[in-house]
């Protein structure tokens, strides 16, 4: 008995350890996973403000476009006091030159536009993504959570069982020594037998006690097969025969 309680014991100190393990595991899961999440936001954040520098860069052509069209206004207003013909060739000259300039500016800015509606395209994508993360590692946060939970609920119970179990074997041991006691007292209060001259084993009491069930076996066995006999005598023998057999009792007492 106490070999079984002994074996339980470290049983449950080493589930114990291992749902200890498993809970630092989970805290080390919680912390890298938090860790993750402002990473994900630092990136969402610098995104973010490219976006809004892309932004600023095509406000300000839209703006330098405003600009030109005005600047062509004011040479417009300029050459209107010209005579008609130096205007009208002026005109047409600067017209051109400035269609051309404009085409390659329109032609540029469309380009930028491309390119940087390809950029945010791409970066909404990116911070969709780093959104998807951040729900799916708040998930996997919860769940960490959940199960560290559970996971410390489990200790306090093996917590609570241990120390069942160890109130319960005490409680074993303290019988089992109450009752080998009783045994020792009873092996060599008999007649005839010493005190141990040292601290008897298991083993040893044992012995003892079988050895006086045996002898009280023995002992009843004969006395039953006398009295027996002795009833037989005085029920088939002669007066004298019986009178002789009670005096030898008699003396025997």
């Amino acid at each position: 008995m106490e070999t079984d309680n002994g074996s339980q014991e470290p049983a449950l100190t080493e589930t114990m350890g291992q749902l200890q393990e498993e809970l630092r595991k989970a805290k080390d899961d919680h912390n890298m996973a938090l860790g993750a999440i402002s990473s994900l936001q630092r990136q969402m954040e610098i995104q973010e403000s490219e976006i809004r520098s892309i932004r600023s860069e095509k406000d300000l052509l839209l703006k330098q476009l405003r600009d030109k069209e005005v600047q062509i206004q004011a040479v417009f207003d300029k050459f209107c006091s010209v005579t008609e013909e130096e205007r009208q060739e002026e005109i047409t000259a600067m017209m051109e030159e400035e269609n051309l300039n404009l085409q390659k500016v329109v032609i540029e800015q469309e380009s930028q536009l491309v390119e940087q509606n390809k950029l945010i395209s791409e970066l909404q994508e990116t911070i969709s993504q780093l959104r998807a993360e951040a729900v799916t590692t708040r998930l996997q946060l919860l769940k960490h959570k959940q199960t560290q939970k559970e996971m410390q609920s489990q200790v306090e119970a093996l917590q609570h069982k241990e120390l069942q179990t160890r109130v319960a074997l005490e409680l074993i041991s303290s019988k089992f020594e109450r009752y080998r006691n009783k045994i020792i007292q009873a092996v060599f209060s008999a007649e005839g037998s010493r005190d141990p001259a040292a601290e008897l084993t298991d083993n040893e009491v044992l012995e003892a006690m079988q050895k006086i069930i045996s002898e009280c076996q023995r002992k009843k066995k004969n006395k039953g097969s006398k009295v027996s006999l002795q009833s037989s005598d005085s029920c088939t023998g002669s007066p004298a025969t019986g009178r002789r057999r009670n005096s030898i009792r008699t003396e025997r007492l």
